[in-house]
């Protein structure tokens, strides 16, 4: 008689009654630095650009940075029913930990319980409404939060944000390994921070060195869906909440691949 292997375990959570949403598409990154947050942000600009409803559960507890780059501020509306979402200027839905803080300012020191307990609380008590897609903008590594959100919330696909430093190969394999883990679809990863192009002559530099994320990618059997260029402008507008703005092509082939 063949060996049967146990059914793994639901761990699965139900989000809000009063929410709806189509698909849920998670961000990750290995480390810090490498513009998970902003690509994130941009990810859901060039999404709500081709009609879609979209949400961001910033799920970067204790580094938010979604609501200063849509300039949005709290406090959340709450109701018995639970709390709302603020929307930037571009209807862009966006829960984060700074908007339910008396000041943004103040620093979230709690314990990884703590945190991942909120993290749920996100999706369990935020009234989301109708949405096509909520992006998830995840901590970067592989710890209680992205172990949370793998298991707890319906995720599509993931995203993965690194950058061409050192290092790189050995952190996008930990990811994707966590992903294939968590049965979690690996959509394909973006590379920031990849060059720069001369603003006189158009030439391309690439002050990280060399991309080897197409052999990265090859190596680990995902697909390359970007390629995103340092921009000093692009900086300027996160910095000025100005994320709604945003227009670049760039972004297409990462949008069609979260369309399938």
């Amino acid at each position: 008689m063949a060996h049967m292997e146990p059914p793994k375990p639901n761990f699965q959570i139900k989000g809000n009654e009063l929410s709806n949403i189509k698909h849920v598409i998670g961000v990750v990154s290995g480390k810090g630095g490498v513009g998970k947050s902003s690509v994130t942000s941009s990810l859901a600009v060039s999404l709500r650009k081709k009609g879609y409803s979209v949400g961001i559960l910033d799920a970067d507890i204790t580094g938010p940075s979604i609501p200063k780059m849509f300039g949005v501020k709290g406090p959340a509306a709450a109701t018995p029913d639970g709390a709302y979402p603020v929307e930037s200027k571009g209807d862009i839905k966006v829960m984060s930990i700074n908007l339910l803080l008396d000041n943004e300012d103040d620093p979230v020191v709690w314990r990884g319980p703590v945190i991942a307990g909120t993290v749920k609380q996100f999706w369990t008590d935020v009234i989301w409404g109708d949405l096509d897609y909520l992006l998830v903008d995840m901590p970067p590594g592989t710890g209680d939060v992205p172990l949370t959100v793998f298991q707890s919330l319906p995720l599509d696909g993931i995203v993965i944000v690194t950058s061409p430093q050192d290092l790189v190969s050995l952190i996008v394999k930990k990811a994707v390994n966590m992903a294939k883990k968590m049965d979690v679809k690996v959509l394909g990863v973006v590379e920031n921070y990849s060059y720069m192009e001369c603003s006189d002559c158009g030439k391309k530099m690439f002050p990280f060195g060399e991309s080897h994320i197409d052999e990265i990618a090859k190596e680990s059997n995902i697909e390359v869906l970007a390629k995103l260029p340092i921009n000093p402008d692009f900086a300027k507008m996160c910095d000025e909440g100005r994320m709604d703005e945003f227009e670049s092509d760039d972004f297409e082939k990462i949008v069609s691949k979260i369309e399938d």
